[in-house]
């Protein structure tokens, strides 16, 4: 069956990460699958199997999520706009899915919300409709006005068939971060958690005995690694690895250089998750793919909850993982280089936790859900 993925990341890449990761599973299975992205490209993300359409780029404006940039790094015009939404259409109709899966939105993206709603509308003006699925995380950022899960309600009504929630319900249910209407609950498939099969060691001991310090691929991380860096000073008889993502992190690297810190700094690398089974311990925020990766682990880990603007996912994501073995939880308020030794040797001492447990087959289950659909349509 062809597949169609609409994913549009704002700020880090993580949106994109769980897209390519389902998309890539579909594509094992056997099915064509084109992931449309709008945010910037990520290069060191896995695209095996996929088509990628890369669709002009917006990023947010820091973490005002109203206020768009385009590839100039200039506030987003109507014409950028249209032409975003006449490429995302244009990928519909000449693949003709049978699934189409919308990452976040409607419950979030509000911003573009016309390009997903022409999207809807192209998809259901197909003389054979597509299934068509939502696709969300385990937490969601929760609406800061009523008016706005009742909106989402109305999208997901007129529509969708379903909403796929990547989250094992045992540990985490939706209605932990937004309110579940009788309609919303009936629309629901708990999928499991969409994680790549879990890394082997690395193969030449990378990051073996390190402590890994990671903020994602934007610039909001910056304060950690500036703190971090300090705090390997502290502890200087661990070896510290910094690794730094983002489209511009060469010229972030080399400031982080400049300070002078024995600590490696490098760019982001696409064998992290091979380097985690070995590490002394892992530093980072809490987005939905860190989390899992650290979970798959089993490292210990000190988890530093992205909560600028008015951000509380990762927060409420930190919060339902505290009680496990060597994880702890270090508000971005109390960052200094003492508390982060102070939460780094409490989580290193911790025994270490198990990696079973829970459901980590989102994407098969995923599969499962949206074929039967389609087949049940044919």
């Amino acid at each position: 069956m062809k597949v169609l993925i609409a994913v549009t990341h704002l700020l880090g890449t993580g949106h994109l990460s769980r897209a390519l990761t389902l998309g890539r599973a579909f594509a094992d299975a056997g099915h064509q699958v084109r992931v449309a992205s709008g945010g910037f490209p990520a290069a060191q993300l896995n695209t095996d199997g996929v088509e990628l359409l890369q669709l002009p780029p917006l990023r947010s404006d820091g973490v005002d999520f109203t206020r768009l940039l385009d590839e100039t790094g200039t506030v987003t015009e109507a014409a950028y706009y249209a032409r975003r939404q006449t490429a995302l259409c244009a990928a519909l109709s000449d693949m003709q899915p049978d699934i189409l899966i919308t990452e976040l939105y409607p419950f979030g993206r509000r911003s573009l919300a016309a390009e997903f709603q022409a999207l809807l509308r192209t998809a259901h003006a197909q003389p054979r409709r597509p299934v068509v699925l939502a696709s969300i995380r385990d937490i969601l950022a929760p609406p800061s006005k009523p008016k706005k899960a009742t909106q989402a309600d109305a999208m997901i009504a007129e529509f969708y068939d379903a909403v796929l929630v990547h989250s094992d319900p045992v540990a985490t249910r939706l209605e932990v971060s937004w309110p579940v209407s009788k309609m919303l609950q009936s629309k629901l498939r708990y999928t499991g958690y969409v994680a790549p099969p879990a890394a082997m060691p690395h193969p030449l001991n990378a990051g073996r005995g390190e402590v890994l310090v990671s903020a994602g691929g934007g610039s909001v991380g910056d304060a950690l690694f500036e703190t971090a860096l300090l705090a390997a000073a502290q502890m200087s008889d661990i070896p510290w690895r910094l690794l730094v993502g983002g489209s511009d992190a060469t010229d972030r690297i080399a400031r982080l250089i400049a300070k002078g810190s024995p600590a490696v700094i490098e760019a982001a690398r696409p064998d992290f998750r091979q380097m985690l089974p070995l590490a002394a311990a892992s530093v980072s925020m809490c987005g939905y793919n860190t989390a899992l990766d650290l979970l798959q682990a089993g490292t210990p880990s000190v988890l530093i909850p992205f909560d600028a603007g008015k951000e509380v996912e990762q927060g409420l994501r930190a919060e339902s993982l505290s009680p496990l073995d060597g994880i702890e939880v270090l508000r971005s308020s109390d960052l200094t280089p003492a508390s982060l030794c102070a939460v780094l040797n409490a989580a290193m001492t911790s025994p270490r936790r198990a990696t079973d447990g829970l459901l980590f087959d989102g994407a098969t289950r995923s599969i499962e859900i949206a074929i039967g659909m389609a087949e049940g349509r044919a």
